[in-house]
């Protein structure tokens, strides 16, 4: 293909992803346009949540590209593709088994009690958000994902583009400011 051949030009997915691999963005987002819906689909039929679809098409294909090199062809990109989707949703249904989802302001809100024990959560939730905000954004970041989303440090890193060992040391960290920052 010639710099100045359009995308849509290109019939096959393979002569696509050669064209990735050269450097054609316009290429990556041909195969994203032909293959999202029927992802997104195949998702939904698997057992996907509606609203979390979306999210999870952009996952698989984010995972795809990274692991294109790995590609050999022997079957068709849409079924490696629907491979990488259904682990995709695997994974999220792992997190969402696993995961302690606690939004941290009804964590720390007294709904109960008498009004001095919701006046010392109150400032105990000002003070945590407080917190949060003089952190550095990365632990701030990785703070967040891992104590209210319960993802794990290969998952953060992932997402972050760091390493699971830096998303650890950035985790501690934030950890440690925090406990400064609450006494």
């Amino acid at each position: 293909m010639t710099p100045a051949e359009p995308v849509a030009a290109v019939s096959t997915d393979a002569a696509l992803i050669a064209a990735w691999h050269g450097g054609d963005e316009p290429a990556a987002a041909e195969l994203v346009r032909r293959h999202a819906r029927a992802l997104a689909r195949f998702l939904a039929g698997a057992g996907a949540l509606a609203a979390d679809v979306d999210d999870l098409v952009q996952e698989t294909f984010i995972r795809a590209f990274r692991g294109l090199g790995r590609f050999r062809g022997q079957c068709q990109f849409r079924t490696w593709l629907m491979t990488i989707g259904g682990n995709v949703l695997k994974d999220a249904h792992r997190r969402s088994r696993r995961a302690r989802v606690v939004p941290l302001a009804e964590d720390l809100r007294a709904t109960d009690g008498d009004p001095h024990e919701r006046a010392v959560a109150g400032e105990a939730e000002r003070r945590l958000v407080a917190g949060l905000e003089q952190l550095p954004r990365m632990q701030r970041e990785v703070f967040l994902l891992r104590a209210q989303q319960g993802l794990e440090y290969e998952e953060i890193a992932a997402a972050l583009g760091t390493t699971p060992g830096a998303a650890r040391v950035h985790y501690h960290h934030a950890v440690r400011r925090l406990k400064e920052h609450m006494k």
